[in-house]
């Protein structure tokens, strides 16, 4: 269950899109910047159905 969505890279400012897995209700997990290369952190919730309801990305330090 991928949701293809479109984020702001919180170091560089720079706009992406990228596949969310929707397959668990909630998850945290690190995906690089395809700009700027730094960690980014996705904390994802989703429903029982698999549908997103808040991505929210951040840097390390947040």
């Amino acid at each position: 269950m991928l949701e293809e969505v479109e984020v702001c890279c919180p170091y560089c400012g720079e706009g992406f899109s990228t596949a969310v897995d929707c397959s668990l209700e909630q998850q945290s997990y690190y995906e690089d910047c395809q700009v700027c290369c730094a960690p980014i952190l996705f904390q994802v919730n989703c429903d029982h159905r698999g549908a997103l309801l808040t991505l929210e990305v951040k840097t390390d330090s947040e």
